[in-house]
């Protein structure tokens, strides 16, 4: 009985997501659109930015609009209502207005896209776009309704209803006394002191919407971390998929190969004579009484690699002895740092002798 108990505990924690997620888990949400993301720090910015857009352009704007207005009063209210001047109205009051709104659709673009680099980097996918029937499910739709995630949603836009009220509240109350002297102003003063109003109001709600903006990315983050964390039998079944992948061994291998072609080249310098074929086999060997008791080999290769050991042998004046036997027979009997076997001391000690008579190494063609 207790042995049952300690299988289902076990089998418990087993199917507890406890661990981090591997590079490959966030690859893959990553690639279906699922981020730590803040919609309101796409907001924030997107406010602040065009509030400031009205600082810089809020004559302009001015007098696009005044202009609409005094045209629409002095010569389009004198216009006979026909299908031309109809056609004519629309497409000049289309113009004026789109003169209007294409820096402000500019500058929200803008810092749209930055505020989402800033966030996630760049990221295209529509995966998020797929219609998934599980939406439509009204068990799972009362779930997300009724959960902690819908809870926090509540308690931030509460936050930001309060936030931004207060502010704008008290910006008005600060104004009170000026707004109620308006009546004796001109139509111009009225709108300097709204228009000024409108911004002020609109760049402090935009600096509080970023305050709380970082602490809803700081909660998304934790909350994306929670929910892409892996069970250990997720994790291992993940590191089997990968070592069974054949494109991810064929990688392995690869990198495995290069790593040891530089560490194999790293070694000729070392070497005491290379012995070649000529041009198809290159083997460099070299004698270590501290390391081994016989002469070893630390390089070889056939063709391109052949090529490259000569190549470097050249350029460290590493001694090059031409031998096609010894080569051949060298390099289909003996591994990379294994020592020489007996039947070829001989022939690699007449070599040696050569090289060590020589008093120097150099290269020879």
């Amino acid at each position: 009985m207790l042995k049952l108990e300690l299988r289902l505990d076990l089998q418990f924690f087993a199917g507890e997501k406890t661990e981090k997620a591997t590079p490959k888990k966030r690859q893959d949400s990553r690639k279906k659109g699922q981020v730590a993301k803040s919609q309101d720090v796409n907001t924030a910015i997107l406010l602040f930015f065009v509030f400031l857009l009205f600082i810089v352009l809020g004559g302009y704007l001015k007098n696009i609009m005044t202009g609409m207005y005094q045209h629409s009063f002095t010569e389009y209210i004198n216009w006979d209502v026909t299908e031309h001047t109809t056609h004519q109205v629309f497409v000049e009051t289309t113009i004026e207005m789109s003169k209007a709104v294409a820096p402000i659709m500019g500058i929200a673009l803008v810092a749209g896209l930055a505020s989402n680099f800033m966030q996630i980097g760049f990221l295209f996918t529509g995966e998020p776009l797929k219609p998934k029937l599980s939406k439509l499910n009204p068990i799972q739709g009362a779930k997300r309704i009724f959960s902690a995630r819908a809870l926090v949603e509540l308690v931030k836009s509460l936050l930001k209803i309060v936030f931004i009220g207060s502010i704008t509240f008290a910006i008005l109350w600060m104004r009170k006394d000026e707004m109620m002297q308006l009546a004796g102003k001109d139509v111009n003063s009225s709108l300097a002191f709204f228009g000024d109003t409108t911004i002020t109001m609109g760049i402090a709600a935009s600096i509080a919407l970023l305050v709380l903006s970082v602490i809803d990315y700081s909660y998304q983050k934790y909350d994306f971390e929670k929910s892409i964390k892996m069970t250990k039998n997720d994790v291992k079944d993940e590191h089997k998929n990968i070592e069974g992948n054949p494109l991810i061994k064929s990688k392995i291998k690869e990198k495995q190969r290069q790593m040891a072609m530089r560490r194999m080249m790293s070694e000729i310098p070392q070497a005491d004579v290379v012995i070649t074929n000529p041009t198809h086999y290159a083997i460099a060997i070299k004698y270590d009484e501290d390391k081994a008791d016989a002469p070893y080999v630390v390089a070889k290769g056939v063709d391109y690699v052949a090529f490259r050991i000569r190549e470097v042998a050249k350029a460290n004046e590493v001694v090059i002895v031409e031998n096609r036997p010894l080569a051949r027979g060298l390099y289909n009997e003996v591994e990379i740092g294994d020592i020489i076997s007996e039947n070829f001391f001989q022939a690699v000690a007449e070599v040696l002798a050569y090289v060590y008579k020589m008093g120097h190494k150099a290269s020879s063609k």
